[in-house]
């Protein structure tokens, strides 16, 4: 099959290229002149810069109108396999436009997305697509871009939040081909995501270290490296690979007439980072600009993540980064979101709880869990959603047990409530119960002297979240 594939490199042109984004090739029937755009775009797909790599796909298509493959690669920037995104009906447009293909490898990959799109659930979508790209993979096992489109499509079958063994067999096929394409930006993204969990993040510091360095325009590849030192508690490295990819994206928005990105998915991680360093300040400011932007009456999304709701989830979450890491929940703060931001509404009446357990405040802490069941009860959350909510909804009845004097009886809530966190999948990047069960049920035993429990509890927080500077601390000032 090697051979046949390297005559197939030659007989379409191997079209390769080295750029800012990673490095990638791809036989295809394309005119020269659109190669440029097409590699881009193949580049940037595989860097989830998806709204960019829909931009180079369609340059592509107006170079060549009978260029397949570039109707293909826009098709597959409408899947989001490890966020659960899609959008079914932007896709089917797309390839209702594409012309025939002209080679049998390229049928082969339209066949692929025509799974992809094609009848049933998306759930169901998703496992037929990871069996047609195993099919292919399988019939051009030295075409990298089908290794790696396979892993991916594997990924995207954990519906409910990570799945060991299927993220093995991801990590198993990009293994193979690592060794010859430690460049390409999908074989180290992939790679990450494969391992980005506590226990298997060592084996993805490898991957880590080098995506940056391949693809420094991209603000996403920049980011992604964080995903393994926030597994690992480098905070140091995870303060820097987050601003260098908000510097990134920024002065890709700045070229296109858009404001500074102050809420989001990178500044919520360099946020957190930074309150692991105790760098408080730095990180007051950006929770302020956060809500500045959240509150800005002209906001204009661009797209993706970056919408209205988006940017309130993104700042409920600094929120409550701040109050569970034992910082003071500011009247400014406490800012009135839109009744349809449930999510972000919830996320900042967990934190007001919180805070009102620590001011010793019960008619607050009473009204807080009213609101905060109210809002679990409204809420259509999706699958992986909804046991944190009840695990948060037990987390402040437990502490409004404490506050009236039964902590005995908060105690044994929090142990319950403990272990159904426990046995959630592993999610990358800060907890998804802002206050981590173990660490909430550590601090109830230490105030009731109960030090070694308290010690063991801390312990088990640090495997879920290693480095997390308050169980850390509080950890070590048990241990002396």
């Amino acid at each position: 099959m090697k051979n046949y594939f390297v005559a197939l490199m030659l007989a379409c042109g191997a079209f390769a290229q080295q750029n800012d984004v990673g490095d990638v090739a791809f036989a295809n029937s394309g005119a020269p002149g659109a190669q440029t755009a097409f590699l881009r775009g193949l580049a940037l797909l595989h860097n989830f810069e998806y709204s960019y790599a829909a931009e180079s796909f369609r340059e592509a298509q107006k170079v060549d109108p009978d260029f397949t493959m570039a109707y293909w690669g826009e098709a597959m920037t409408y899947t989001h396999p490890v966020w659960q995104q899609q959008d079914a009906e932007k896709a089917r447009a797309v390839l209702k436009k594409a012309p025939p293909a002209k080679t049998d490898r390229e049928r082969a990959y339209m066949s692929t997305v025509a799974v992809l799109y094609g009848d049933g659930t998306k759930e169901e979508r998703d496992f037929k697509f990871a069996d047609a790209m195993a099919a292919l993979h399988q019939q051009y096992p030295d075409d990298v871009d089908a290794t790696a489109f396979y892993a991916l499509a594997l990924l995207g079958t954990s519906h409910k939040g990570r799945d060991t063994a299927t993220y093995m067999r991801a990590a198993a096929l990009l293994e193979e081909v690592y060794p010859d394409h430690q460049r390409h930006p999908g074989v180290l993204h992939y790679l990450i995501h494969s391992y980005d969990d506590p226990i298997h993040a060592p084996l993805g510091m490898r991957a880590a270290r080098r995506y940056g360095a391949i693809a420094p325009n991209a603000g996403h590849a920049l980011h992604m490296t964080s995903h393994i030192f926030i597994a690992l508690g480098m905070w140091d490295d995870v303060i820097d690979a987050n601003k260098r990819a908000i510097a990134v994206v920024n002065k890709q928005r700045g070229a296109r007439g858009l404001a500074p990105q102050d809420c989001g998915h990178y500044p919520t991680w360099l946020h957190y980072g930074l309150l692991q360093e105790h760098q408080n300040e730095a990180a007051k400011k950006m929770l302020v600009a956060c809500r500045v932007a959240v509150l800005d009456a002209n906001f204009k999304g661009a797209g993706g993540f970056d919408t209205a709701e988006g940017r309130a989830g993104e700042y409920a979450h600094m929120v409550a980064s701040q109050v569970m890491g034992g910082g003071a929940l500011d009247a400014a703060d406490r800012v009135a979101l839109p009744e349809a931001f449930v999510d972000a509404r919830f996320t900042l009446a967990y934190a007001e709880a919180i805070d009102a357990y620590r001011r010793g405040d019960g008619e607050a802490l009473k009204e807080t869990s009213a609101r905060l069941q109210a809002l679990d009860a409204k809420a259509t959350w999706k699958s992986t959603d909804i046991e944190r909510a009840s695990i948060i909804v037990h987390q402040i009845d437990a502490l409004q047990l404490a506050l009236s004097g039964k902590r005995d009886d908060a105690i044994a809530l929090l142990r319950q409530a403990a272990e159904a966190e426990r046995t959630m999948p592993f999610e990358f990047g800060p907890p998804a119960i802002d206050k981590p069960t173990f660490e909430l049920l550590a601090e109830q035993l230490a105030a009731a002297k109960r030090s070694r429990e308290a010690a063991e509890a801390y312990r088990i927080a640090l495997t879920r979240a290693p480095g997390r500077t308050v169980a850390a601390e509080a950890l070590k000032k048990i241990a002396n």
